[in-house]
């Protein structure tokens, strides 16, 4: 599924690549599950290691800073952090592909 960015997002064209690099990071190794809550809410539980929870926190505010239509919890869980998305319903396909690319790295 083709990532789509929408007009709502800041981010300068040519750091939107990296940016989705940092994503893919991220979740390359990390997800243990994922869920989507309602078609508006995806829930990623990802494996904590040393520095996980920090980078979660990082790349989110990031993110949120760019793209404010993105809101985003972050709780640590035993030995996950658990990551929730949520986005108004005219952005859910951005969860759509960020589910589909969670499918293929998990």
């Amino acid at each position: 599924m083709a990532f789509e960015i929408p007009d709502a997002c800041n981010l300068p064209t040519m750091q939107r690549p990296i940016r989705l690099a940092e994503f893919d990071e991220l979740l390359t190794g990390s997800v243990r599950t994922y869920g989507r809550d309602s078609p508006t809410r995806l829930t990623l539980r990802l494996h904590r290691d040393a520095r996980l929870e920090e980078t979660v926190r990082d790349l989110a505010a990031r993110e949120a800073q760019c793209c404010s239509f993105f809101g985003f919890t972050i709780a640590a869980d035993g030995s996950d952090v658990v990551l929730g998305i949520e986005v108004p319903p005219q952005h859910a396909s951005i969860l759509d592909a960020l589910q589909a690319r969670s499918e293929a790295i998990a």
